[in-house]
């Protein structure tokens, strides 16, 4: 096997530090307030959430992902959700940052501006250390292709992980993005990009959310924390002229963090969404014949785990 970029960490890491936020959710309008502590390896991002029931923990895997609009949910069985959980954790795999517990008291994680620059700060103020532990990657052996209408999305081998997004707006047309997902490019081109909308859908997906999924959608939403946009532009300008496709760009990066290690491929995505993020996660993960677990070994050069 080639060696792999030499940019990719060989051992675990976890925080160095503890780090704390607090604000309101995006969907459900409610203030919530969590703290980050470092976690040892092998343990993974692990979301922790105390109720009148007691403790529960939510391990931030595909196979714990639920469905719920416009956003990335977790939860165990039938225990509590934990909700909107993207940024968070594109924050986490663009640091590198594979073992953290995350304690919430509430359902919803903070949305901030609606960017994941807050988690980046946060991130890079309490530090990153690294661990006795190799870390693991899941290396794309094979071709992997999802589709659900225009939706589609493929994910193939590749010495690294690079994404390529396309989406199509109405007054922008096509809005393109194509780059790696490493920390410096992920701060500097994804992390300021914004939840964004039409804003003449807004009133009428909050209205479609209560009396059609019986979930809350967009109760906490404003110009403050969502790019609004307006015609071809939007309420307050854009921080960049593709700041949407970015966007799209950035939750995919805490999506696909939900298989539990790394992705070693090239993604390539027409129209991504949560829905469909999920959807090529999912097909590639149960294909067993479509990837390998790998570390690196001192020459560089993935070697697989046996």
């Amino acid at each position: 096997m080639r060696p792999l970029p030499p940019s990719l960490p060989r051992f675990e890491a976890t925080l160095g530090g503890a780090f704390e936020a607090e604000g309101a959710g995006l969907h459900t309008g409610k203030h919530s307030r969590l703290r980050a502590t470092p976690a040892p390896a092998g343990h993974g991002v692990v979301f922790r959430r105390r109720t009148r029931k007691g403790v529960f923990d939510v391990p931030a895997l595909w196979t714990n992902r639920r469905s719920r609009p416009l956003c990335t949910a977790l939860q165990v069985g039938e225990g509590p959700l934990v909700r909107t959980v993207e940024h968070l954790m594109a924050a986490f795999a663009a640091h590198g940052v594979d073992n953290a517990l995350v304690e919430i008291d509430g359902e919803e994680l903070p949305i901030f501006d609606g960017s994941a620059e807050p988690w980046c700060e946060r991130i890079l103020a309490a530090g990153r250390v690294e661990l006795a532990a190799p870390r693991r990657y899941y290396r794309v052996r094979k071709r992997v292709a999802y589709q659900h209408k225009a939706h589609k999305q493929r994910i193939e081998p590749f010495d690294g992980f690079e994404m390529s997004v396309a989406i199509t707006l109405s007054h922008f047309g096509q809005l393109k993005w194509i780059g790696p997902t490493d920390a410096e490019t992920f701060r500097r081109e994804l992390a300021p990009s914004r939840s964004f909308g039409r804003l003449k859908w807004a009133l009428p997906a909050k209205i479609i959310g209560l009396f059609w999924f019986g979930e809350p959608v967009l109760k906490g939403a404003s110009a403050r924390n969502t790019l609004a946009l307006v015609g071809a532009g939007a309420v307050g300008g854009l921080r960049m002229p593709d700041e949407p496709v970015r966007h799209r760009a950035l939750d995919m990066v805490g999506d696909f963090a939900l298989a539990g290690a790394p992705l070693l491929g090239r993604v390539t995505a027409s129209r991504p969404g949560h829905e469909h993020n999920y959807g090529l996660l999912a097909l590639l993960m149960q294909d067993r014949a479509a990837w390998e677990a790998v570390t690196i070994g001192e020459d560089g050069r993935p070697r697989p785990v046996v």
